[in-house]
């Protein structure tokens, strides 16, 4: 069985280009002339995915040949194309950046390259950005949309200048932006006007209909997918999930139902408890940092937290998560906030970035594949029980520190990467 849908990946020739902003315009343009759209994002990353999803109304997922794996990442698209009308990949920093690349994603799943390119500050020159990057890997180019676009006459002269390389579409000099942080994007939620963005954005691009039409459908093919035991059959694992506690892969979550559990989701931001039926507790990563002051003072979820702890409860704390349950948080400000204390030590907020990039798990169970995304250090006498590994090197990467059934790491895990040691976690273990 085939499913086929018009799939295309949008990348540039760096970050910054307008990837996210362009994908989310075009999503959302193509969502009001009918069509059903879904996104993914390539590699890891969680604030675009939520920015994404507002734009197209269905969840957006990471697809990597390295962190996801080639036959999950194409199960997940061959699924995706069953439902959907088109297929928006967004890549990830430049189009041949990283290894595995944006280019070699595409290039795995015969998936056609829409090149964002920033035209704020050149002409004619655009025509050689995207003849370059047709012609390194090589890919195939399917077009150009052309971001910041001052003009008509600016957007003829791109257009004349990209030869035999479609320009499908342009988008104007944006008035209103998607805001941004030091992690990225700011979270959909906390911007009051983002559906009015998004539209606006989605009615500023310029689409050749005609151009966009001519693009080829892909096709996949459909598998039966691989069932998981379901080891957590019975258990119910509690999610903090609110700004403070937000990057959560959705892969993560439907890997815990198919392993059986029940989730239960809650907001520490909201002094809420870990709910009483809670077998384990989840505390993914987020902004604890830009929330240290409502955490600190929130005695109802502190109190559970520490209960929990104590009654050996496991519990998976990451990057984030970890950073709530140190002794104490230092901020941008140098304000110093207690946390929940369960573990020794400060977290201290920089303004370098501490680590990025793909690491490895090393488990009884076999590797677990994630990545690391930090600008913060945290100060310890705990010593580590173990450390990741980096993707890229080999060498040692983050720490992961063990008491009991408490796990906590800057490591960020991506479940489906190997379910058994991912239920491990969540089982309570004997010491």
């Amino acid at each position: 069985m085939n499913a086929t849908a018009k799939v295309v990946l949008v990348s540039a020739i760096a970050s910054g280009q307008g990837k996210t902003t362009t994908t989310a315009a075009l999503a959302r343009k193509l969502v009001g002339l009918g069509k059903t759209v879904r996104i993914f994002k390539t590699g890891p990353d969680f604030i675009d995915p939520m920015m994404l999803e507002r734009a197209c109304g269905s969840a957006v997922h990471s697809l990597d040949l390295w962190m996801v794996g080639q036959a999950a990442s194409e199960a997940m698209l061959a699924q995706a194309a069953q439902q959907a009308d088109v297929i928006l990949i967004e890549g990830v920093m430049g189009l041949y950046d990283g290894n595995p690349s944006s280019a070699d994603l595409a290039r795995a799943f015969g998936v056609p390259v829409l090149a964002v390119l920033d035209a704020s500050a050149m002409a004619q020159t655009v025509g050689a950005l995207a003849m370059g990057l047709r012609d390194f890997g090589p890919v195939h180019l399917a077009g150009v949309i052309a971001n910041r676009i001052a003009s008509d006459g600016h957007a003829a002269m791109v257009a004349a200048a990209m030869r035999d390389i479609p320009l499908i579409g342009s988008l104007r000099r944006q008035t209103e932006a998607l805001p941004e942080r030091h992690l990225g994007l700011v979270l959909p939620q906390e911007v009051e006007r983002i559906e009015s963005i998004l539209d606006a954005l989605a009615a500023e691009l310029d689409l050749d209909m005609d151009a966009w039409d001519a693009l080829p459908a892909t096709i996949f093919a459909v598998h039966e997918t691989p069932s998981v035991k379901p080891a957590l059959t019975g258990k119910n694992i509690a999610i903090a999930r609110d700004a403070a506690f937000a990057f959560l892969y959705p892969a993560n979550l439907d890997c815990l139902r198919a392993l059986g559990a029940e989730l239960l989701f809650f907001s520490p931001l909201a002094n809420q408890s870990i709910p009483a039926n809670a077998d384990a507790l989840y505390l993914p990563g987020g902004y604890p940092e830009l929330h240290a002051q409502k955490l600190a003072q929130a005695s109802t979820w502190l109190a559970s937290v520490r209960a929990a702890h104590a009654a050996d409860m496991p519990i998976l704390a990451e990057c984030g998560g970890m950073m709530a349950i140190c002794e104490g948080l230092v901020d941008q400000q140098e304000q110093h906030w207690p946390m929940a204390g369960l573990l020794p030590g400060q977290v201290v907020m920089q303004k370098r970035l501490a680590a990025l990039g793909a690491q490895a798990w090393q488990s009884d169970d076999g590797e677990m594949h994630g990545h690391t995304f930090h600008y913060s250090r945290f100060d310890t006498s705990l010593a580590a029980s173990m450390h990741t590994v980096k993707q890229a090197t080999g060498q040692a990467g983050e720490a992961i520190y063990q008491c009991g059934n408490l796990h906590a790491s800057y490591f960020h895990a991506y479940f489906a990467s190997n379910p058994v040691a991912t239920a491990r976690l969540f089982l309570r273990k004997a010491y």
